[in-house]
This record gives structure tokens, C-alpha cells and sequence, in this order.
């Protein structure tokens, strides 16, 4: 099983990743207060060993253009809402498996 810290917001989720350290990073790319980009920004930047996910339905550009933007910043897979809670699975299993090896 996994162990999930929820956060409102990108800001907010810096904060608990300082707290818990978690190995993976479940990221919305439109968000209040703090953005999906600025986080990842941070994260690569403070957490590099973390694992980054970025979702996104898009906004006034649609999702393919925030989720480019993601994978050039870092992001190790990205998927476009709505989400698909077996392939979001299959690749978390797939994330445990590469840092076990």
C-alpha cells in the first residue's frame, strides 16, 4: 500500500514533502496559490530523488501545452484528466519497481 499526504495547493505541498519526504509527487497542474509548474520547479530543485506525476484538464491552452511544459521541467509521466486510476497504479507500481532495482 502507499501512504498519501493530501495538500490544497502547490505551496502547501512543498510543506509537507519538508515534513514526511514522500518518494512521489501527485501534481495538478492548475491549482490556487502556488501552480503545478512552480511546484515541480521547487521540487526538482529541493527533492530531485522524487518521482514527479503531473495532471492536468487544462485551462485556457488545454492540457497537452501545461503537460509539455511539465515534462521539460521534469515530470516523470503526466496524464491528462480525467485520470485513469489503473494506469495511475500501474505506474506507481512501475516507480516502486525502478527504485528497488
Amino acid at each position: 500500500g502507499y501512504t498519501v499526504f493530501d495538500a490544497e495547493n502547490g505551496r502547501e505541498g512543498v510543506h509537507i514533502q519538508r515534513k514526511h519526504r514522500a518518494n512521489m509527487l501527485i501534481c495538478d497542474l492548475i491549482m490556487p496559490v502556488q501552480e503545478g509548474i512552480e511546484t515541480i520547479t521547487l521540487f526538482k530543485q529541493s527533492f530531485p530523488e522524487v518521482g514527479i506525476i503531473a495532471i492536468s484538464g487544462g485551462g485556457k491552452i488545454g492540457p497537452d501545452s501545461y503537460l509539455e511544459v511539465a515534462e521539460q521541467l521534469g515530470a516523470w509521466k503526466v496524464f491528462r484528466k480525467p485520470l485513469d486510476i489503473s494506469m495511475l497504479l500501474k505506474v506507481l507500481r512501475e516507480w516502486d519497481s525502478k527504485r528497488i532495482d
